[in-house]
């Protein structure tokens, strides 16, 4: 799952799942680029090349730029701490920016919406007069895990 529970349950890091590592980005760009390159190899010395060409090469680098553009979205970090005094979820975006949120343990709540947030079994924190989303970028099977080790480990560093 992309989280992980340390410090026997008291800290949890999330992070989006990757499907495609690093170094399969470079594996797809170096098999689409030979790939779109095949029938070229027919028209070389022929003045349809250039014409062709272009297009080709285009959808490379939209196919770059895509990935690129995944893979940046996907530097979010979320970070909860948990001790008996206080909750504490700081979340560090894809543009070097953080946000975070802070909580007396014993008022933080954690709920989940099964349907009205932007993903269905949305879950979120409630404590200090704020509501914040954690795991918004996980699956739904692993979003419900989630919202069941959030509530159990708040309920067991409240007593």
């Amino acid at each position: 799952m992309p989280y992980e529970w340390s410090d026997s349950r008291r800290h949890l890091t999330l992070w989006p799942y990757r499907s495609l590592p690093r170094n399969g980005f470079a594996a797809v760009i170096g098999l689409f680029f030979l790939l779109a390159m095949i029938p070229l190899f027919g028209l070389l010395g022929t003045v349809l090349l250039w014409g062709l060409l272009p297009f080709g090469l285009g959808a490379l680098a939209a196919l770059w730029f895509g990935l690129r553009l995944s893979y940046r979205s996907g530097e979010v970090v979320e970070t909860l701490s948990i001790s008996p005094e206080r909750t504490r979820l700081l979340r560090r975006n894809p543009d070097g920016s953080e946000q975070s949120w802070e909580c007396n343990t014993y008022w933080a709540r954690v709920e989940m919406h099964l349907k009205g947030g932007p993903v269905p079994y949305y879950v979120t924190l409630n404590g200090n007069g704020r509501r914040v989303e954690i795991g918004a970028f996980l699956s739904e099977d692993e979003r419900r895990a989630l919202h069941g080790e959030l509530a159990s480990e708040l309920a067991a560093q409240r007593s």
